[in-house]
């Protein structure tokens, strides 16, 4: 288990990391934006833990399911990320650095970046949460570190694409399911606390705004 907690994509993000030198404009905050969804109810009622099933168990399925959800969430933009576009791994006054496993400063692109957070996670999530949860095998003691890990590395996944690729997700018409999508991952890692409040607050202002419900009358369905 420890090898798969450090391995070769050890990171260490920095929350706080080099400030920009204005804040800039935030196109997804504009309500004609905001009210984009796919659902019009408390996306809370999908995250709270059924009586019947295992607290890790339920871990384990949500994890793997917004691991592939924002995977192919970036794959809608990823030919607009690149090394050229996307020099360094952004969200708002953000830079996240990797750190291979002897903690050293890796040196790479957005889509470098977000290549190691889905490798590792694919590791992660085929080695140790799905075949757990699936076969019913016994969690082993590092397994909410390994839920927290992977939930903050989604977490800057779904930050640098409003931040650097909101206009392409509007473009191709998925700000719904981007909206939705964010949401409801906010929702699930605030219930079961497995993200710091540090490190998701460059992203306050839109959470604030998304996860409240809107009344279904306010509510613009983006379908493609």
């Amino acid at each position: 288990m420890d090898k798969l907690m450090g391995g070769h994509l050890k990171s260490k993000a920095k929350p706080n990391g080099k400030k920009a030198p204005t804040e800039e404009k935030k196109p997804y905050l504009e309500s004609e934006y905001t009210k984009a969804r796919v659902v019009d109810f408390d996306l809370k009622e999908l995250v709270v833990l059924p009586r019947e099933i295992d607290l890790n168990e339920w871990l384990a399925s949500n994890t793997t399911t917004f691991f592939n959800l924002i995977n192919l969430q970036y794959s809608t933009i990823s030919e607009f990320c690149t090394g050229e576009t996307c020099q360094a791994m952004t969200a708002c006054s953000t830079i996240y650095h990797w750190y291979d496993e002897k903690g050293k400063k890796t040196k790479c692109t957005a889509p470098q970046y977000v290549d190691f957070v889905m490798s590792l996670v694919q590791k992660l999530t085929d080695e140790v949460l799905f075949p757990l949860a699936v076969l019913g095998k016994e969690f082993p003691s590092a397994f909410e570190a390994v839920v927290k890990k992977i939930c903050r590395y989604l977490f800057h996944v779904l930050a640098h694409i409003y931040w650097a690729h909101f206009k392409e997700s509007v473009a191709l018409e998925l700000q719904g399911h981007l909206n939705t999508l964010y949401a409801h991952f906010i929702v699930f890692v605030r219930e079961f606390n497995l993200v710091d409040p540090k490190e998701t607050s460059i992203m306050d202002d839109l959470s604030e705004v998304l996860c409240t419900p809107l009344p279904a009358a306010q509510n613009h369905v983006t379908e493609r």
